[in-house]
């Protein structure tokens, strides 16, 4: 009986992170970037396991991108090892922890399920010598567990040329989607990195389209989803941005940003700082006690707004320490955009920690077993 041809297929090549390591920034060709993530100017609405996957493959195969203008032997001899047949695949392998660092196996599958489905269907290109080449699949096919903590699978001569291939790219660093958990948020991180310098201008209903949203306002779109996202990038990506409204024009304009953390700070922290290392030099409930009357009065506390704050940092170790790293933060990011941290006064000055809170601990163990587990002080 004959075998259908989308079920044969002919591996040429194996990809492997054989040394574990893991390169600061990798880089995302721009035809890939507008073929899979954002085809017709639409973005998908990748998982953020599944971009975990996509950062691996390319953190992988890195080593092997090049501009084929540049190197054209390199693209002589890809044409002759993956497009003299139809269906040729590489085979590319990926430890399991680096897609689920909480080592959840249904994270795993549910990653590479969603990758598999994604986009499936007949995909053609043409050789050097004009021979249509045709591949069947989604970004990848048949994930298997042959070897125990990794996971490997297929990736088609079609996706793998437009992911090698990359006259035009960006950089984007690799621990993005570590240390940022809303996949949206990586996914316009990626769009960030491509506009100009100079910045760009869009309707609040093209952003909607864009990125699968449904904002009513642009000032809800900025103040409920751009804020957030400059807050994460402030503190985990190089490239970070401004932003403002008029009616319902938003105004974006990228800045590089040098104190952002590169680490790894999921996979590399524990789940919380310890606080107060040399406590044993003094009396933690006087320090604590200063510490409470500088926020008061510096930043307008009363104690009605404020009961449950206090409460928190004064009870609650693990939480003064985390408010005390939003704090920071806070600091950081008022210095970055030239703002006085005094402007924020009351509620407000408690509404900027909150979300600051709500980020530190998201980008934690914690935070990925209980994503809503975050201590509220307001």
């Amino acid at each position: 009986m004959a075998v259908p041809e989308k079920e044969v297929r002919l591996i040429r090549n194996k990809f492997e992170n054989k040394l574990d390591k893991v390169p600061e920034k990798i880089r995302f060709g721009n035809q890939f970037v507008d073929d899979f993530i954002f085809e017709d100017h639409q973005a998908a609405d990748i998982p953020i396991n599944a971009l975990r996957v996509i950062f691996n493959i390319i953190s992988i195969i890195g080593n092997e991108q090049f501009h084929p203008e540049l190197r054209p032997k390199q693209l002589s001899l890809f044409d002759e090892e993956f497009e003299t047949e139809n269906n040729i695949f590489a085979s590319i392998k990926i430890r399991n922890s680096r897609i689920s660092p909480s080592g959840s196996t249904k994270q795993v599958v549910d990653a590479y399920e969603f990758l598999a489905k994604f986009k499936m269907g007949w995909y053609k290109s043409i050789n050097s010598k004009g021979r249509e080449i045709k591949t069947f699949g989604g970004l990848i096919s048949t994930p298997s567990y042959d070897q125990r903590g990794f996971t490997s699978f297929l990736i088609s001569s079609y996706w793998l040329k437009k992911l090698l291939f990359i006259p035009e790219y960006n950089y984007v660093l690799y621990n993005l989607v570590y240390n940022i958990r809303n996949n949206k948020h990586i996914i316009f991180a990626i769009w960030l990195s491509k506009i100009p310098e100079s910045g760009t201008v869009l309707k609040l209903s093209t952003f909607n389209k864009k990125f699968g949203l449904n904002y009513k306002s642009a000032k809800d779109f900025c103040f409920k989803f751009l804020k957030p996202a400059r807050i994460s990038f402030d503190n985990f990506n190089t490239l970070s941005f401004n932003f403002r409204y008029e009616k319902d024009s938003i105004f974006i304009v990228p800045y590089h940003n040098k104190n952002a953390q590169t680490e790894n700070q999921l996979l590399n922290s524990n789940t919380f700082e310890k606080f107060d290392s040399v406590k044993k030099h003094f009396n933690p409930n006087e320090k604590i006690t200063r510490r409470l009357i500088y926020f008061k009065s510096r930043y307008g506390l009363d104690e009605a707004d404020a009961i449950l704050f206090f409460h928190q940092y004064k009870n609650i170790a693990q939480t003064r320490d985390l408010i005390e790293r939003a704090f920071k933060q806070f600091i950081q990011n008022c210095r970055m955009n030239n703002i006085k941290s005094t402007r924020f006064q009351g509620k407000q000055f408690l509404n900027e920690i909150q979300e600051h809170i709500k980020i530190i601990y998201g980008n934690t163990k914690m935070g990925e077993l209980f994503p809503n587990g975050y201590p509220m002080i307001l």
